[in-house]
């Protein structure tokens, strides 16, 4: 997955920005904008797909305090833990299938 940040954002500080995801939609910008949303010092966070032409996705976080690529690299995790425990039980659950 290739990120990069959003020119102009310079100014904002560290806790405003807007990366660029490469070659993403709104598969990953709707999950990860769920979780990242849930946390406690983040005020605003959203996505937009700029062209359906384009692949690329824009992601915004914008928080009190934290750095925004510390609440990124965050969110990026934990829907990496959320999407292993979610195959982790759906495999669970085909094996016990199949047992009976």
């Amino acid at each position: 997955m290739k990120i990069s940040e959003l020119p102009g954002d310079e100014d904002s500080g560290l806790t405003c920005r807007t990366y660029v995801f490469q070659n993403e939609s709104h598969t990953l910008g709707n999950a990860l904008k769920c979780i990242i949303s849930r946390y406690e010092d983040v005020q605003f966070c959203g996505y937009t797909v700029p062209h359906p032409a384009e692949a690329k996705m824009h992601f915004r976080i914008q928080s009190k305090n934290t750095p925004a690529l510390e609440i990124l690299k965050r969110g990026l995790k934990d829907l990496e833990k959320l999407c292993t425990h979610t195959i982790d039980l759906f495999e669970n659950k085909v094996k016990e299938f199949h047992k009976s």
